[in-house]
């Protein structure tokens, strides 16, 4: 394991310098809309109906719309499950009749489940189809739907539009941003750890969103005050994976003072570690801010956490697919806001937080 980790970690060296190559393949949210006034107007647009009330369809749609749902909510988080229960329900408040269909599989494991259920959705010609891009194999999936089915795709958790389909670009992308959830954790490290402080980046499994969460927070620590890069690991995604790494990176450097998570599930693996270890003086983030994230920070085994309102999305589907139906133009990205919620926040503002993230999801 030790000669792995010394791997692993010179890899990453050389990385730092090209974590923002790896995402050039990308558009970056605000880059996006920067370079798009039109797309940008319509995404505000959408945000404006996403924090309003439902507005009924005139007539729903005879027969109903098939929509596809494949996803990996098996996971600790609780991200997936809700985001799906909000969409529902605003498809219900909005009146529009549908059929829907939901696989969720575990990430970074069901391709074989992934594949069978994506290709069923395609043979049965659903009308939108759900999914994510994580890695190389969604993306080739991905392209395939793009150039021979009418299936209109939504791709979830991910904001960043890829430049090479610029011709031909998925019915949307949605999710909350990475990059600005990672930059809210990295101002916050900036301020409250000292400078030349170590630290590990324990990341979601090999893909998009560690390149993403990862490798851009790697990227804003170095450039400010010699924080030093003592680890970092890839995981499985899952909690005994996020366990297993912080033992290792606490054993590979014992004088590290914070480590960074890239998901819920590695998280809370993590701060399971650190408890056994008795070393809850290194400070721990979650990523996302659902329930057990919230039930960590408010036991102190997580000290802070990026909020995402989980339930804009789920919403922003549903309002995309309505303006859809009325034949209305549809932006082609949509991110939800994120909050800051760290351990010494008190219970009347976490309370309103969770009010409004959960404002369909906790019904």
């Amino acid at each position: 394991m030790k000669i792995l980790l010394g791997i692993v970690t010179l890899w990453l060296v050389p990385l730092l310098a090209y974590s923002s190559e790896l995402l050039s393949g990308y558009w970056q949210y605000d880059e996006y809309l920067s370079t798009h006034p039109k797309q940008k107007a319509l995404t505000e647009q959408l945000a404006q109906l996403v924090r309003g009330n439902p507005v009924r369809l005139s007539s729903s749609p005879k027969p109903p719309i098939s929509i596809s749902v494949v996803y990996p909510g098996q996971q600790i988080s609780d991200y997936w499950v809700r985001n799906i229960k909000a969409f529902e329900m605003r498809l219900e408040k909005l009146g529009i009749a549908y059929e829907i269909n939901q696989v969720f599989t575990r990430p970074n494991i069901d391709f074989r489940q992934q594949s069978v259920s994506l290709l069923d959705a395609i043979h049965n010609k659903a009308d939108y189809l759900i999914f994510t891009l994580d890695t190389t194999r969604h993306r080739k999936f991905i392209e395939h739907v793009l150039s021979s089915t009418d299936t209109k795709l939504i791709l979830q958790n991910i904001t960043t539009p890829v430049r090479a389909w610029d011709g031909q670009q998925p019915f949307m992308y949605v999710g909350f941003d990475h990059i600005k959830g990672t930059q809210v954790l990295s101002q916050y490290y900036l301020e409250h750890e000292p400078p030349e402080s170590r630290y590990s980046v324990l990341y979601f499994s090999e893909g998009y969103v560690s390149d993403a969460r990862g490798n851009t927070f790697i990227e804003s620590m170095s450039h400010k005050n010699d924080y030093k890069l003592a680890s970092a690991y890839y995981t499985k995604a899952t909690r005994r994976s996020g366990y297993e790494t912080a033992l290792q990176a606490v054993e590979n450097d014992p004088n590290i003072n914070f480590i960074y998570a890239c998901s819920t599930d590695v998280a809370l693996g993590a701060a399971e570690a650190l408890k056994e270890l008795g070393r809850q003086d290194i400070l721990l983030n979650g990523w996302g801010g659902g329930t057990a994230e919230l039930e960590a920070i408010a036991n102190g085994d997580l000290g802070v956490t990026v909020m995402r309102m989980n339930d804009d999305t789920g919403i922003a589907m549903a309002e995309a697919i309505k303006l859809d139906i009325e034949g209305k133009e549809v932006p082609t990205v949509f991110s939800g806001d994120f909050e800051l919620v760290t351990s010494s926040d008190d219970q009347q503002k976490l309370n309103a937080l969770k009010q409004r993230a959960f404002r369909y999801s906790d019904n």
